[in-house]
């Protein structure tokens, strides 16, 4: 069975619904009753597709919030961050840190945050205060040239 390429309602919806749960783009059109990612963008790129843009921003706004609940769940599992150490004859003789595991986590939480700020900079985004050399609040004045001046290319 081919691809479906036309646009429905359904199927849009169905394509937000699933970004909005924290899936990519990129797995919903891996599965064969999915359109390719060349089609979703075509329909992005639709200018009679106004719904169509409206939805998958708001999904794509639900995904960045999803992308930080997933991060909290993944910096509070702790179930294989310790791992059983053995001998030779297989005794256990204690208990060592999973680096693998602890540097793989550390890696989910990094990619998720990172999107998180790209697709919601002014709420995850990192925060720019603009300060004087000193540290204290920037100070802008505009100058105002007098018309005299204005109209003097030496003044300027």
């Amino acid at each position: 069975m081919a691809r479906p390429t036309i646009y429905s309602d359904e199927l849009a919806d169905s394509i937000c619904e699933q970004i909005a749960e924290g899936k990519s783009l990129r797995s919903i059109c891996l599965d064969e009753d999915m359109p390719a990612k060349s089609t979703v963008f075509a329909w992005l790129a639709d200018p009679g597709r106004d719904d169509f843009r409206t939805k998958y921003a708001h999904a794509r706004e639900a995904q960045a919030d999803v992308l930080v609940d997933e991060m909290t769940d993944i910096a509070d599992d702790g179930s294989n961050d310790w791992m059983e150490q053995r001998n030779s004859d297989g005794t256990v003789t204690g208990w060592k840190e999973n680096g693998e595991v602890l540097r793989r986590s550390a890696l989910r939480i990094s990619a998720r945050q990172w999107i998180a700020e790209k697709l919601r900079p002014k709420k995850y985004g990192s925060k720019v205060a603009l300060t004087d050399g000193d540290g204290g609040p920037l100070v802008v004045q505009v100058l105002k040239l007098s018309e005299s001046n204005a109209d003097n290319p030496a003044s300027k």
